[in-house]
């Protein structure tokens, strides 16, 4: 696929093709090519007459705008052109056109009555006014974050951003608390002669305009295709009987990973046969407890609270009827009469948590193992009594030391 970065009329910019990884000038298309949308309506015909005006426009990094095409310039993926900004102007480049805009402004539910306007196609002056700006963003940025460390406010500056004629620059930062940066934008008006706007973002909004790989070792789903962040909590992690470790479970952003939310539709529907985790069957071998499940197998691990070394596994229908007969009074048979394969277990479960803790928790001694392995079988008490009798008036080579008793003054009466 081609990033289709080319432009006509009096703009002097080309950037030649590449794969669908990008355009070969990053610096010169002023953003990394985040969030591409891939226009699936380009080769079909519009049916009705009247033409889209509607323009999606991205900025720097995964910053996306609409705009109306009020001039009907031929605009297509790729091109630069000069917007509406306030104050002054902007420039960013096309990401989509056509039908499709109509379906993202929907979806991002924006009123067309707010969008702004396209000025121009983007002449030399502007790209060259905006490949200026872009070259500072960096030392600026560095110079922000030493400012603010030494205000010592508790925040984190992640990203600058400069407007297209360089009227303004907009600072992205993260904080945990509210910041009072009064001060803060004091030193930046007076540092960089320019206005400041402050823009506090989450922290699954830093993660996905800076990038980076992820454990699955692609890029980051926020810094390429996701565009809505939905809430994950640790159910979706128990759902899917996983271990509830904030390591492995938490991504660059240190919340937990938007990708546990995308196979939790699947989990909850075929776990929606099985009884609860917690279940406990009344058998006529004793008391039975769950030890794990397989969600996609339809089965469950049980034990014995008096064998908890030997798992049975059972499917669900099984499992359902013992239930049933359980909740009208009666004991169900034995475990060995409905499982399918005898598990003899050793240590800790599959799921990395040590279940069998609960009910067994005996160190073995190392001192009584080590003493029965050097001096034998332990005599009885009878033969102790006789042996030392016999060998009462033999020297003994290591005598036993002698206890002596401490003795504390007598206490004095006060009544002397």
């Amino acid at each position: 696929m081609s990033c289709g970065c080319k432009t006509s009329g009096d703009s002097a910019h080309n950037c030649g093709t590449k794969s669908a990884s990008g355009c070969d000038s990053v610096d010169t298309c002023g953003n990394s090519y985040k969030l591409s949308v891939f226009d699936w309506l380009s080769n079909v015909s519009n049916p009705t007459s009247a033409k889209c005006d509607l323009v999606e426009v991205r900025f720097k990094n995964d910053r996306k705008c609409f705009f109306r095409n009020e001039n009907n310039l031929p605009l297509h993926i790729g091109s630069i052109v000069t917007v509406e900004s306030s104050p002054g102007h902007d420039v960013g480049v096309v990401s989509l056109t056509g039908e499709l805009v109509k379906i993202q402004i929907k979806k991002k539910n924006i009123h067309q009555d707010d969008i702004l306007k396209i000025y121009r196609l983007a002449n030399q002056k502007d790209v060259e006014t905006w490949q200026t700006t872009r070259e500072k963003e960096e030392p600026i940025k560095k110079e922000a974050r030493r400012i603010a460390s030494n205000l010592r406010l508790q925040m984190k500056i992640s990203d600058v951003e400069f407007q297209g004629d360089g009227a303004k620059v907009t600072f992205y930062y993260t904080a945990e608390t509210r910041v009072d940066f009064r001060q803060l934008i004091k030193e930046f008006a007076g540092t960089f002669r320019t206005r400041i706007d402050m823009k506090q973002i989450g922290f699954r909004q830093e993660a996905a305009k800076l990038g980076g790989i992820g454990s699955c070792g692609r890029e980051l789903c926020c810094s390429t295709w996701l565009t809505d962040f939905r809430s994950v909590n640790t159910n979706a992690a128990r759902y899917q009987q996983l271990s509830i470790n904030p390591q492995k479970l938490a991504g660059q952003c240190g919340k937990l990973k938007c990708c546990l939310n995308y196979e939790l539709d699947s989990y909850m529907d075929a776990l929606s046969d099985f009884p609860p985790p917690n279940t406990n069957l009344q058998t006529e071998k004793g008391k039975a407890f769950c030890i794990k499940i397989d969600v996609f197998r339809k089965k469950m691990w049980f034990a014995y609270a008096e064998n908890t070394h030997t798992w049975f596994d059972l499917d669900v229908a099984e499992v359902n009827k013992m239930v049933a007969l359980n909740k009208k009074g009666e004991k169900a048979t034995a475990l060995e009469d409905y499982m399918t394969n005898e598990v003899v277990v050793k240590a800790v479960d599959i799921i990395g948590e040590n279940t069998l803790d609960r009910f067994e928790n005996k160190k073995p001694n190392k001192n009584r193992n080590n003493r029965n392995k050097n001096s034998g079988p332990r005599p009885q008490a009878q033969n102790v009594k006789v042996a030392q009798n016999v060998n009462k008036d033999a020297p003994q080579t290591n005598p036993p030391k002698k206890k002596f008793k401490k003795k504390y003054p007598p206490k004095k009466n006060n009544n002397e």
